[in-house]
């Protein structure tokens, strides 16, 4: 291999020629052409300017140049666009013999992704001169040998190719000898011709130079010495039956097995006429490993492997000897056809482009480009290429064996976030040859899930007086994404429909979803509060979902129940005076108890405690009405303290005492029973007085109406008396208020005391009838019990 010095001697050569370029909608192609043994850095032309690319995008895009498993020559300068040689070109290294020789490479550009196909061909220089194998070569002549007889000599070889391969030879000047030179398509030979007749005694040994030449600008050359020994008389040399022979075998026959037999005879008797066949050992090493010859019977037989991808022909060349004295020799070819097998399978080569695809990806995003070989020739490399799983991807072609596997369906990482592609290529040979590659597409994660919480409505139970700082509940969402996109951050959301703040009432943290209490809950005060919460990724852009959470208090026993006026004055003496003759079951007084507590511990019961020995009173256990059990005796006591204690229903139960001083008088005209007023301080009214200022109000007003009413009716009663009448307001023994639309008559008569006895209505003797009873409770609710009605209309009031 010539030196750099020689190569500046000489000059570089360097043909930079634009064959072929054009661009479509999904990919291009383009077609350079350089010489081989150029510096590294050698510009070969400018893709961007070729592709109509922005030499600004290239660096943005990631232009690259891809080649597979093969060594990358060229690279891309990617601030000029400019596609320069990255490496030391030998076209012999390459391509061999062959006389095209082409490097294909593609590029890739992304945003939107495109593929370009770069052919660049490897034009050959004269870096190789011819070279015989032999330097010296020796030739036995006969004296007597005509003039016109052609020898055989050796041939030179030059790794160059083209006109830059051996192109003719030439032959030192000497006065016997002449060179024939023969050129058969890219194939040159030289013959020696005898034109003058030898002798042996005047110069038995002829010395001469063979010059091969090749046809490369300035051209070079090899030399070879041959040196002629005349040799005594054998007049006739052995002749063959053809000076060609030609045959066909398939690649991969076994060793023995015959390929041909050549024939030659010779004219002379004896030894003279005795033949033996060799195959010349000049120049045709290969082939001596791959054939043999039986030197009796010219039958030429396998001895080596036979590739057809590594050889396609062979060119034998075989001598026939007699064994006269000289012996005389003569030679011919035999050209030997190598016929292709299907016995390569085809090569898959996958290059990956990404090394996740997102699963959000469109359909048609490259995944990895995809090439495939097959030594064979013909139909037993044509190949055919699929996918053989169930995958939402497809491959599709670029160039003859060059494919793209792109996205062919939708990508869920949710569900499939792995996808082993199973590629199989297989030739049309008999019995066809296939190969499989396994190509493993992560799917990565986009932010296409919400946090979602397992229900849409969380209710949460708080009982009250809980400690604040307490963890109320724990809310949970859960994202089918992964890493920073699963990752959940939780928050309120403020509404403007919520009259308090739930910020001052409650906190979450927001990497846990613990709810924690900022105040301790009263139950009398907020019995029920919402808010939402909203749950958000750490996706970009970052997803959310709410979820309402409704705080119930639950209610404890903690307040006392408390006396209602008029007994409600702390450290004052309640007295109640009845007549000496009252009868069992005679109205002393009522007590009324609230609790602000709800349900089982607002539920009051009434307990009366009498003096020891002393058994005249009752209480109604849920009414709070003390009644007299008997009539008085003379043994009774005229004075009678009693305790009231008033409990609740709660865990533990809670309770208030009044006490009350029961005065037994002679008659009833000395019952005095003044009112009490509750003695109200301006800055201390309360909500509750003025309801109960309102319900006295009411409740007197009803009574004068009923009041009025009857006795309007009174006075209008004819003797033929109606059927029906107006509804009635009636009590029950408890204290609650009925209301009937049963056609009665009643007697309403009051005490003269109306704060310590309520409105009692007492019912005439009539029989009753069926109608719709409406009770109106302690509570101010109405329960309504259906009976089975009248036939008749009630007149509604």
């Amino acid at each position: 291999m010539p030196s750099l010095c020689r190569w500046s001697y000489f000059g570089i050569y360097l043909g930079l020629f634009l064959l072929d370029c054009y661009l479509d909608t999904a990919s291009g192609q383009l077609s350079y052409s350089v010489s081989e043994e150029v510096n590294p850095g050698t510009p070969v032309g400018n893709v961007a300017k070729d592709l109509n690319l922005n030499t600004q995008d290239l660096e943005s895009r990631m232009f690259q140049i891809v080649a597979g498993s093969k060594r990358t020559f060229f690279e891309v300068n990617l601030k000029t666009g400019v596609l320069y040689v990255s490496e030391r070109i030998d076209r012999e290294q390459l391509c061999a013999e062959e006389l095209k020789c082409s490097v294909s490479v593609e590029a890739v550009i992304n945003n939107p992704l495109k593929l370009y196909r770069i052919d660049i061909d490897i034009l050959d220089v004269n870096d190789n001169a011819p070279l015989f194998t032999t330097k010296m070569q020796n030739l036995y002549i006969a004296e007597n040998t005509l003039p016109g007889v052609k020898f055989a000599l050796s041939e030179a070889t030059d790794a160059d190719v083209g006109r830059n391969a051996v192109n003719t030879y030439k032959l030192s000047q000497n006065e016997h000898f002449s060179l024939s030179v023969h050129k058969a398509g890219d194939s040159v030979s030289a013959e020696l011709v005898l034109k003058k007749a030898l002798d042996r005694e005047k110069q038995p040994v002829i010395t001469m130079t063979l010059t091969a030449v090749d046809g490369g600008t300035p051209p070079k050359s090899g030399t070879s010495q041959l040196v002629i020994n005349v040799l005594d008389i054998n007049d006739n040399i052995p002749i063959f039956s053809e000076s060609l022979y030609k045959t066909r075998i398939a690649e991969n026959t076994p060793p023995g097995t015959i390929v041909i037999a050549v024939n030659a005879t010779d004219a002379d008797e004896g030894l003279n006429g005795e033949i033996v066949y060799s195959l010349r050992s000049k120049d045709q090493d290969h082939v001596l490993d791959i054939f043999e010859i039986e030197s009796q019977t010219g039958v030429i037989k396998i001895k080596g492997n036979i590739d057809y991808e590594e050889k396609k022909a062979f060119e034998i060349r075989v001598e026939a000897s007699d064994k006269g004295q000289p012996p005389m020799s003569t030679h011919c070819k035999v050209l030997v056809e190598v016929v292709d097998i299907n016995d390569n399978a085809p090569e898959i080569t996958i290059t990956s482009l990404h090394n996740t695809v997102k699963e959000d990806s469109n359909i048609g995003t490259v995944v990895a480009l995809v090439s495939v070989l097959d030594k064979d020739g013909g139909e037993n490399g044509n190949v055919k290429i699929q996918i053989q799983n169930e995958v939402p991807l497809k491959l599709e072609t670029n160039y003859k064996n060059y494919y793209s596997l792109l996205v062919d369906g939708p990508l869920d990482r949710e569900s499939i976030s792995n996808y082993n592609v199973t590629i199989v290529a297989t030739d049309k040979g008999t019995p066809p040859l296939s190969s499989t590659s396994i190509v493993s597409i992560h799917v990565s994660d986009v932010n296409d899930n919400p946090p979602l919480f397992s229900e849409p409505v969380i209710n949460v139970y708080v009982n009250e007086n809980r400690p604040t700082g307490a963890v109320i509940k724990t809310v949970t969402a859960s994202d089918a994404d992964t890493d920073q996109n699963s990752q959940v951050s939780y928050s309120f959301i403020q509404t403007n429909s919520n009259s308090l703040s739930s910020s001052t009432m409650v906190n979450i943290n927001s990497e846990t979803g613990d709810i924690i209490s900022l105040q301790s809950f009263n139950f009398e005060e907020l019995k029920t509060f919402q808010f939402k919460v909203q749950a958000t990724d750490s996706g970009v852009p970052p997803l959310s979902s709410n979820v309402t959470v409704n705080v119930f208090i639950l209610d404890e026993n903690d307040n006392n129940p408390t006396i209602l006026a008029p007994y409600s004055e702390h450290g004052s003496v309640n007295s109640e005076n009845i007549p000496y003759s009252a009868e069992a079951g005679y109205f002393v007084a009522k007590i009324r108890a609230v609790d602000a507590d709800s349900g089982y511990n607002a539920l009051l019961s009434y307990h009366l405690t009498e003096p020891k020995g002393n058994n005249l009173f009752r209480i109604g256990t849920s009414s709070g009405e003390i009644r007299t059990k008997r009539r008085m005796s003379d043994n009774d006591m005229k004075t009678h303290p009693l305790l009231v204690l008033v409990s609740d229903n709660g865990e533990p139960s809670l309770s208030a005492t009044v006490s009350i001083e029961v005065v037994v008088v002679e008659s009833t005209a000395d019952i005095h029973t003044p009112f009490r007023h509750v003695p109200v301080k301006e800055e201390s009214f309360s909500d509750l007085n003025l309801y109960l200022l309102i319900a006295i109000v009411s409740v007197s007003v009803i009574f004068l109406l009923s009041l009025i009413t009857l006795i309007a009716v009174k006075c209008h009663r004819t003797d033929s008396f109606s059927r029906y009448s107006a509804p009635i307001i009636t009590t029950h023994p408890d204290g609650s208020w009925s209301y009937s639309k049963a056609t009665q008559q009643y007697d309403v008569c009051f005490s003269s005391d109306t704060l310590k006895s309520d409105m009692v209505v007492f019912p005439a003797p009539f029989p009753p009838v069926d109608g719709e009873l409406i009770s109106i409770n302690g509570g101010d609710t109405f329960t309504r019990t259906q009976t089975l009605p009248s036939k008749e209309k009630v007149r509604e009031v």
